[in-house]
């Protein structure tokens, strides 16, 4: 998996946790400014916030699934992303027997619900995908916060 090599996959349409938004939604930033971008548009962010990853890095990487969903789980409904799975620090020789892939899930209304402008949605869509990528490899949210990953 190398850079440009990533595929984003896109979840079901079926109705998602918390409100129901439209997949080509608009949001007002802070500054009273209009944030728009399709669901396709958002995807290609993420695709570039991938490619930002070092190919060393990328080729790390071990039996993941990246997705996006429009909405985050109701329970966190600000939540910009999220990894589930076994980071490779904690996998040992029986780990591979039948694992499903981990998951990094970008959610697209809390993001831009976030951002002011379009360019602002790509940044954080980056740092969104790092900040995920890094769960993967074993790094906590302490230590992203100490090297400025937030």
């Amino acid at each position: 998996m190398g850079a440009g090599t990533w595929q984003v996959y896109r979840h079901s349409e079926a109705p998602l946790h918390g409100p129901r938004r439209g997949l080509d939604a608009s949001y007002v930033g802070d500054d009273g400014c209009v944030v728009e971008m399709t669901r396709e548009d958002f995807e290609t962010a993420v695709s570039e916030g991938l490619d930002l990853v070092p190919p060393d890095l990328a080729a790390q990487m071990d039996n993941v699934v990246v997705l996006v969903e429009d909405d985050a789980p109701a329970e966190d409904p600000e939540l910009l992303g999220l990894y589930e799975g076994v980071p490779l620090t904690e996998r040992d020789h029986m780990w591979a027997a039948g694992a499903l892939p981990d998951r990094i899930t970008i959610f697209r209304n809390p993001t831009l619900a976030i951002c002011d402008t379009r360019e602002d949605v790509v940044e954080e869509v980056a740092v969104t995908v790092v900040h995920e990528i890094a769960h993967h490899f074993g790094i906590n949210d302490d230590r992203l916060h100490e090297l400025g990953w937030d």
